[in-house]
């Protein structure tokens, strides 16, 4: 005779089988919170793959900011060095110094050079200006070759205005306002101011001593 067979109801109540449901539920709980895990592990990596994206955006635009900075000590020295060779060259010590160029440059270049006058100008923390106006008279080309050696001249000079004064002969006369520079220091007492937008050939003669 067989034995007898088991029943649906001795099975539920059978301690293995609630073993296995055990085992299966934590099989489930298991692989929910392994899955739970690697959702929160993919979130967190590509939130700090962000931040960092965002850090090195955050820099690069720093380096460029801070680019045109690179150096800048340097370039001011070497500005000044410029300054100061410059000053040292081409702004003359006197207001006679200019005299002495200006006749020599005459000389060279076969020009009259007469009634020079001189105004002091606008002065700045460094410098002041300084406006000459004379009468020159020559050959078109003397006068052409003079006016190019003021501008080239290692003296500092501007010519800031020529006009006609007359022709006789194969010569003619120019009124010429030229500016230079002196240190403040170097500015004679008895200079007169220069009036502003003068033409020149109205601007002031003020001779030394007047």
């Amino acid at each position: 005779m067989s034995p007898n067979p088991v029943t649906t109801r001795e099975r539920l109540s059978s301690p293995l089988t609630w073993h296995y449901v055990g085992l299966g539920v934590m099989v489930l709980l298991m692989l929910g919170l392994a899955i739970r895990f690697g959702m929160d592990l993919s979130a967190t990596g590509s939130s700090s793959t962000d931040a960092l994206t965002a850090k090195q955006i955050e820099l690069k635009t720093l380096q460029l900011q801070t680019e045109p900075l690179r150096g800048l000590e340097d370039r001011v020295k070497e500005s000044r060095t410029h300054i100061q060779d410059f000053y040292a060259t081409r702004i003359p010590g006197n207001y006679s110094s200019i005299a002495v160029q200006l006749g020599d440059l005459a000389v060279k270049n076969g020009v009259h050079l007469s009634r020079v006058g001189y105004s002091q100008g606008t002065t700045s923390s460094d410098l002041t200006e300084i406006s000459l106006d004379c009468a020159i008279s020559g050959e078109y080309q003397q006068i052409m070759h003079f006016v190019n050696g003021i501008e080239r001249d290692k003296t500092f000079f501007v010519v800031r205005a020529m006009a006609f004064t007359g022709q006789q002969g194969g010569l003619v006369s120019l009124r010429l306002r030229v500016s230079t520079w002196l240190r403040p220091s170097d500015v004679p007492g008895w200079m007169m101011p220069t009036p502003a937008d003068t033409p020149a050939a109205a601007a002031p003669v003020a001779r030394e001593g007047e």
